[in-house]
């Protein structure tokens, strides 16, 4: 995922209660980390392909998986986010709920006033 993509899905989901933040797999290389229940998080598209799919782990453990969604690699970010909302962890194998559970409220941007800074002020806001 491009870095300025994933930064604006990034604050997409924190603006729907989803704790999410920008994860650096390698060089020019970047994917969406997301908290999720049970002390597990979700690595979403660190792995350069076209679709968008994401590893499931516990301590560095993997615990589960989503498949590669079906035409994710056409989504636009509004779809990225929708998708990222409606999928449901609690199987080894991730589903998709049919809709989105309503949004919590909204979480601070990620690394607050100083962003912008700590990021070498290669982006607008």
């Amino acid at each position: 995922m491009e870095e300025n993509r994933a930064r604006r899905v990034v604050n997409a989901l924190r603006e729907r209660g989803i704790d999410a933040r920008m994860e650096k797999a390698g060089v020019y290389q970047f994917g969406l980390w997301i908290r999720i229940s049970g002390g597990r998080e979700a690595i979403w598209d660190t792995d350069g392909s076209a679709g968008l799919e994401a590893q499931v782990m516990r301590n560095g453990v993997l615990v589960g998986f989503v498949p590669t969604v079906p035409g994710s690699e056409n989504f636009d970010e509004a779809q990225v986010v929708d998708t990222i909302a409606r999928t449901d962890y609690d199987q080894p194998v991730a589903t998709q709920r049919r809709t989105a559970p309503v949004p919590a409220a909204p979480l601070p941007p990620q690394g607050g006033v100083f962003r912008r800074f700590l990021d070498g002020f290669r982006y607008r806001d």
